[in-house]
Formats: C-alpha cells, structure tokens, sequence
C-alpha cells in the first residue's frame, strides 16, 4: 500500500473508528488509544494490505479486536484467575527491584527526543487530552497520537 492510498482510503475513517471504539469501551482515553494502535498496526503491516478491497470494514473487524482484546486485558486485572497468597511484608528485595524498574522508566523517558518526552509528559501526569496538547504545542492530533504511541513503545523496549 502507498503512502497515498494510507492517506485518501484510511486515515479519513478516524472519526468513524473513534465511535466505534467509544461504544466498545466508553472511555474516551481508551478509544483513541485504540484507534491510533489501530492505525498503527495498519502502518506496519501495510504492505501486506494492497489487495484490501473495503478498507472500512477491514479498519473496524482490526479496531473492534483491538478493544475487546482492550476489555479481556481490563476484566483479568479486575478478576484475576487466582486470588494471591495472603500477604507477605515486602522483602527488601522486592524494594529494590522496584527502585530499580522505576529508574530504567525514568531513564527511559529521559532517553526520549524532547518532542516525545513532552508529549507522553501531558498526556500522563498533566492527564490533558489530545486537544488541549495540539493547541498547547501545535501540532496536530494525529502527530500526537503518533509521538505518544512511540514513547511508549521505546519506553517498554527500555525497560
């Protein structure tokens, strides 16, 4: 698939995309993270969609697995599938290890290119929306969702 054809067949599909993945998972946060990881892996496996003939159902049967795949991950942290052990005090160990994954997130997050840092930083600890970071940095909501999906993948590389 050619940048061209990305951008005239699928990326107009976002608004559409982002109210299907509102109603799947009624959280806003949620479905337009679901939408840019949607557009994400149609990107990376773009090659392999030059014989898709109806983009827009293609788009929604990728989007639609992603948030139900979204729910499973909510419904095992809410029900996990054994109830732990009753609590052990927490071993000076495990203290550490925490200290220690904590610092490579740090590092990592200080690895970022400014842009991504800045980003991932008003998204998660300021909690703005993609609309209150475009106009704060005037870039748009696309790129956004582009620089945050990255830091994100980088900082898990990291860790």
């Amino acid at each position: 698939m050619t940048e061209l054809r990305f951008h005239t067949d699928f990326l107009p599909l976002a608004d559409t995309l982002y109210r299907i993945a509102f109603f799947i998972l009624e959280d806003t946060a949620d479905a337009e993270d679901a939408v840019q990881q949607t557009f994400l892996k149609l990107w990376e496996k773009r090659e392999g969609l030059v014989d898709v003939r109806e983009p827009k159902a293609y788009c929604i049967r990728m989007l639609k697995n992603l948030c139900m795949d979204r729910i499973r991950a909510r419904q095992h942290l809410m029900f996990p599938d054994r109830l732990p052990e009753q609590e052990a005090p927490a071993r000076q160990d495990d203290e550490l290890d925490e200290r220690e994954r904590l610092d490579k997130v740090l590092e990592a997050v200080k690895a970022l290119p400014d842009r991504q840092r800045e980003v991932l930083l008003l998204r998660t600890v300021d909690g703005l929306s993609y609309e209150q970071i475009a106009q704060r940095t005037g870039l748009s909501q696309l790129s956004l969702r582009v620089m945050l999906s990255r830091a994100r993948s980088t900082i898990k590389k990291l860790r």
